[in-house]
């Protein structure tokens, strides 16, 4: 074990922070565990806040996460604003100061915005964003999404089944670099059948209007204008609070492969940033999947130090979309091979693999069933896959 860790303070209040505070009692934490995060709500899920809580199919009370241990204190509507490393407080926005002999930051990221505050844009990134868009859905006939990633094509695919007009506008072609472009290939041919309009432009775009915003003007002074305008084009870590401390910069929280970041503090969640094994350079995995795995991590580490298990990535993430129910586990390379193990894409089920100088890199169930472990498996495998292998994963 390391240095007696009696008081811990967990800063953020989503599932990195859940599932810290979770992991340090069950690797036997008796001292104090506190949670502060900005929110006004109680722990809550964030992926279905532009799927089903948007378009009204699920209720604003099911994104709600189970109550906490009654034995970790969690402090709502409470911010980070400073962090005095020396004699280990966080500094609150009230004048209140808290004692930590350990720390986990999960403060999580925000919405990127292309305008200023008071321009009235619209995001999604949290839960009082989701209810703001839903009810603008509900009065609106036509929606331009400023974003072909992820969050902005399942926003668009939300929009289009409640019957408004969509037109998406990105720089580059919409989920290229987050699913390859085989897949995302597919997926856009999906949201034009859909009667999606795409529209490229060749450099930033602007806003029009505010308070609402009314419209987007391309680079080359193209007007989209419509009822809502929506912005998904990425996100900031939430790392300001940490200047002055020595921590944290513009990527986020750089760790290591235990998920510390310096004696006493561990971080876990959208704020960490890791050095690529592949590139070398900083980078970030903005998941579900990731948050938890790395907040384990990181909360064994704060109480074990280096007798922690390493943390070794292992990406999975899903999007709903379209009609299409896409799970992946690994990461699709530029420049990965893909093969069809099962099924067909254009029959809307199939069983996929990548593999990057002959080396199986990433593999994705397309409204196919598989088990995780299973598709974690295919995604990391070299041998020949055989047959009884791919029974039961079927649409």
């Amino acid at each position: 074990m390391t240095e007696d860790v009696r008081e811990i303070v967990i800063v953020g209040g989503s599932i990195a922070a859940v599932t810290a505070a979770d992991t340090l009692r069950r690797h036997g934490h008796e001292g104090s565990i506190t949670i502060v995060s900005d929110e006004r709500y109680t722990p809550y899920v964030r992926p279905p806040l532009s799927k089903g809580m948007l378009k009204g199919a699920e209720t604003v009370e099911s994104v709600f996460m189970a109550p906490l241990r009654p034995d970790v204190a969690f402090r709502s509507g409470c911010r980070a604003v400073g962090l005095d490393r020396e004699r280990r407080r966080v500094l609150l926005d009230g004048g209140e100061e808290l004692p930590y002999d350990g720390l986990v930051v999960a403060s999580g990221a925000r919405a990127r915005r292309l305008g200023p505050p008071e321009a009235g844009e619209l995001v999604v990134r949290d839960l009082d964003d989701a209810l703001r868009l839903r009810a603008a859905f509900a009065e609106a006939g036509s929606l331009v999404v400023v974003g072909g990633g992820f969050l902005g094509m399942e926003i668009a695919s939300t929009a289009r089944g409640l019957g408004l007009e969509v037109t998406v506008v990105d720089q580059d072609p919409p989920l290229v670099r987050q699913f390859g472009g085989f897949l995302a290939e597919h997926m856009t041919r999906a949201a034009v059948d859909e009667g999606v309009r795409l529209v490229r432009s060749p450099g930033t775009v602007e806003l029009v209007g505010g308070a609402p915003v009314t419209a987007v003007r391309t680079a080359d002074g193209l007007l989209l204008e419509a009822d809502v305008v929506v912005s998904a084009v990425g996100d900031v870590p939430n790392v300001e609070w940490l200047a002055g401390s020595g921590l944290g910069g513009p990527e986020g929280l750089l760790v290591d492969d235990r998920c510390r970041v310096a004696p006493g503090v561990v971080a876990a969640g959208d704020v960490v940033t890791r050095v690529s094994d592949r590139t070398g350079r900083p980078r970030r995995s903005p998941h579900w999947g990731s948050a938890i795995d790395q907040a384990r991590a990181a909360a064994q580490a704060l109480l074990k130090g280096d007798e922690a298990p390493v943390y070794r990535p292992a990406p999975y993430y899903w999007t709903e979309q379209w009609g299409l129910d896409i799970k992946i586990c690994g990461r699709i390379l530029p420049g990965a091979t893909p093969e069809i193990l099962s099924g067909s894409l254009d029959e809307r089920s199939a069983l996929i693999r990548w593999t990057h100088e002959g080396v199986p890199v990433a593999a994705a169930t397309v409204n196919h069933r598989m088990p995780v472990v299973k598709l974690r498996k295919l995604a990391t495998a070299s041998d020949p896959v055989p047959p009884a292998f791919l029974e039961g994963a079927r649409g």
